[in-house]
């Protein structure tokens, strides 16, 4: 691990300098401004205050949803901005866009020990492309970058890649430190059993993971639409229920993988279906295999979730990413929130990652009984994958665990 973490900088060094700190602020926000979901914001507090008491002139930027290049209002980071004054209890100066000679002037004239929190970066169609003006833009007037957004690092975007080249020691901050070592840890020295929760829509953005998991793990529960493709590979009728076709061949060879490595694959039993999530009258739970033509299956049964459960009950390292149901309907999330219960009362180290999940366990109220949540799902699923992310390239370590 070749990066340069901020605790390795020397206080006095960034006294006095201005530092471009790489967040991930992008959290739901209410039409009126409330920030619906803090976690991310709170999470990054280590870094910014360790700036703040170093008189650092501290510059924040992230982005907020997809604006596709251009302006929007009700994507932009003011709220944030607000909510972060508050939570460090000192002013923020917010400015109105992210790059151009104003906004050099007003990083110039900040004094040491100043917050300063610039416009959504996705405001202007550069961040995306990774482009290097754009970049150049964001580094003026700034002497060391920070990125503390692990969320992110997946993105070969300016202002995660790109900026890095106009420093020549980019650091890595607190939050992005605790979430790399936290995976490392878990991969490389789990204690057993070890068992993986995975869920979402589809297959074709968990296949490469699930294989490497298969490496590591001593089962794998599988859930959410996903299933539906494993269980259609085992000849299963799964009726209307969303199955990749394409990737049939690949879901069953996984399972024949499985198989020889000694890895308990568990499918679910059950299911709460509907012939449309509109009527509820039509809700109805069926074992696998008794679907009609036009049933949907929209979350795991009862009989799964009690299968689930003693899997995790008896396991001691717990890895979650994924819902297990549709759940932003409450008739298809009681599954997903009956295993988050099991998994927060089991004796296991749990780490769960991904929005809909993470989204999930604070609906339930238990984020305080889960060993870690990671602010990452995209990101900690391709580092778990192996892949070598942008971000984390542009600090100096070149690949995932694997």
């Amino acid at each position: 691990m070749a990066i340069c973490w901020l605790d390795d900088i020397n206080q006095e060094d960034l006294a006095g300098k201005s530092v471009l700190c790489r967040v991930d602020f992008n959290v739901p926000i209410s039409d009126d401004g409330y920030i619906l979901d803090a976690q991310r914001i709170e999470l990054s507090l280590p870094t910014l205050r360790k700036l703040i008491r170093a008189q650092a002139k501290l510059v924040v930027i992230s982005h907020l949803g997809r604006p596709k290049g251009k302006p929007r209002s009700s994507l932009s980071l003011e709220p944030v901005a607000n909510y972060l004054r508050d939570l460090l209890d000192q002013e923020v100066t917010f400015v109105y866009d992210c790059v151009g000679d104003g906004v050099a002037r007003i990083i110039a004239s900040a004094v040491p020990g100043s917050v300063t929190m610039l416009e959504n970066l996705r405001f202007h169609g550069g961040e995306e492309k990774n482009d290097a003006v754009f970049a150049k833009l964001l580094a003026k007037n700034i002497d060391f970058y920070v990125n503390d957004a692990f969320g992110c690092v997946h993105r070969a975007h300016a202002s995660v890649d790109g900026v890095s080249k106009f420093f020549a020691r980019p650091m890595g901050g607190l939050l992005l430190k605790r979430e790399i070592e936290a995976f490392t840890s878990m991969m490389r020295n789990p204690a057993r059993p070890f068992v993986a929760i995975i869920g979402g829509a589809k297959v074709s953005s968990k296949i490469g993971v699930l294989m490497q998991l298969l490496k590591k793990v001593d089962a794998i529960l599988i859930g959410g639409a996903m299933a539906y493709t494993f269980l259609k590979a085992q000849g299963f009728n799964v009726g209307a229920s969303l199955v990749e076709d394409d990737k049939l061949g690949q879901a069953y060879n996984l399972l024949r993988k499985a198989d020889e490595l000694g890895v308990t694959v568990c499918l679910p039993v059950d299911h709460v279906v509907a012939v449309d999530i509109n009527k509820k009258s039509e809700i109805d739970t069926i074992l696998s295999g008794d679907f009609k033509a036009n049933q949907i299956g929209l979350d795991i049964g009862p009989a799964t979730v009690d299968k689930f459960s003693q899997v995790i009950a008896e396991s001691k390292t717990i890895f979650w990413n994924g819902p297990l149901g549709m759940c932003e309907i409450d008739e298809f999330a009681h599954g997903t929130y009956q295993i988050i219960k099991a998994v927060a009362e089991a004796n296991g180290l749990s780490m769960i990652g991904g929005g809909d999940s993470i989204a999930a366990l604070n609906h339930c109220g238990l984020a305080h009984k889960i060993g870690f949540v990671s602010t990452g799902g995209g990101a900690g699923l391709e580092f778990l994958e192996g892949k070598a992310l942008p971000g984390l390239q542009a600090l100096g370590f070149y690949t995932g665990v694997v």
